[in-house]
């Protein structure tokens, strides 16, 4: 693909009218759920909101978003300033929103390292790092939230204990397996042998039934081998920071709605964990959506997994709006005011004119 399609593709997937369909969805989706749930009185409760926790809630984004931005300026080894790391993960999170769950902004993400200066291989790389170890993340939070809140990880209240739950607890542990294989053999082509990986995948690739597949793997495969070939010789405190940078950004992530629902319901630090748990599953079930940012499918799977926690039906639902809000439609609304700075920044002024207007 040349840079000229690339830049086309790019400025696709980022313009602003993508927002129109999860907004529509995710809100008639709220909406809807309001309607059959409102009863008068439900509110009262947030009568007895407490301002600590939701200041809490906002701390919590607003480290998350720093954690992000150092570790992607750390993992780039310095090549981008302050400035362009803020601008780097405000495009990022606002493609996460236009873009369906599975795909995520890391789709454009080496892209927008490469509009930065840094040529499009070490891009790669440094973006093939940040999802080696947001899987490892989940690969090792997944037995930790096991031991912490065990069987509690899956809603029983609300799906019983029959076929339901049975079906939640198969793909998220085969979600856990995928993803625990495809890290390990990320980490291994990238610091071991990736010439043997990129065998590998072309021949698994080339099995019947999974040809149509077969160059994107053989692409894969070079991907790893050049990435593996610019991290080489990076220093154990390069990984470890890495790592720990990494850590701090998912637990802070999946810290807030833990906090919204303390900022209204009384919770023990029990039921925290729990919560804390149940987000490493939430998860799971969002990586199906095909709408843009989860849209619908984040609404619709919310109740299902903390309403035992929120109280009513209606405070659930007040406290999935407030989540969706600071999680999504503020970096929809960020989106909208980095953008057009970014994109003048980097492809000229009416390229920002082209993009906004699309």
């Amino acid at each position: 693909m040349s840079t000229t399609q690339q830049d086309r593709q790019l400025l696709d997937k980022l313009s602003p009218s993508r927002m129109l369909l999860p907004v529509v969805i995710g809100l008639g989706v709220v909406g809807f759920m309001f309607w059959r749930s409102y009863q008068p009185g439900d509110l009262a409760a947030l009568g007895n909101a407490k301002p600590g926790w939701l200041l809490i809630t906002l701390l919590v984004l607003l480290v998350r978003d720093v954690g992000y931005m150092y570790r992607i300026r750390h993992i780039a080894e310095k090549q981008l300033s302050w400035k362009q790391s803020v601008d780097v993960i405000m495009i990022w999170e606002f493609a996460s929103c236009l873009l369906p769950s599975a795909v995520g902004g890391t789709a454009i993400a080496s892209l927008l390292l490469n509009k930065e200066g840094i040529p499009l291989g070490k891009s790669l790389a440094y973006i093939m790092v940040t999802a080696m170890l947001d899987n490892l993340y989940f690969v090792v939070a997944g037995p930790l939230v096991w031991l912490l809140a065990g069987d509690y990880i899956f809603p029983h209240e609300t799906l019983g204990s029959g076929s339901l739950v049975t079906t939640l607890k198969v793909a998220f542990w085969v979600s856990y397996v995928f993803t625990m294989a495809y890290s390990g053999l990320m980490a291994y082509a990238l610091f071991i042998n990736p010439h043997s990986v990129k065998r590998f995948l072309v021949r698994l690739f080339s099995l019947k039934g999974l040809h149509r597949w077969r160059r994107r793997a053989y692409h894969h495969g070079l991907e790893m081998v050049h990435a593996s070939a610019e991290l080489r010789g990076n220093s154990f405190r390069y990984w470890a920071e890495a790592a720990l940078s990494t850590a701090f950004v998912w637990t802070a992530r999946y810290l807030v709605i833990g906090c919204l629902i303390a900022a209204f319901i009384d919770v023990s630090w029990g039921s925290f964990g729990t919560i804390f748990a149940r987000n490493l599953v939430y998860k799971v079930v969002l990586l199906i959506a095909i709408t843009p940012g989860g849209a619908g499918f984040a609404e619709g799977a919310f109740p299902m997994f903390f309403r035992s926690f929120a109280g009513s039906a209606t405070v659930t639902n007040f406290i999935l709006l407030l989540y969706r809000i600071v999680t999504y439609y503020l970096y929809l609304v960020l989106g909208t005011i980095f953008l057009p700075r970014w994109v003048g920044r980097v492809f000229g002024k009416q390229a920002v004119k082209e993009v906004m207007t699309s």
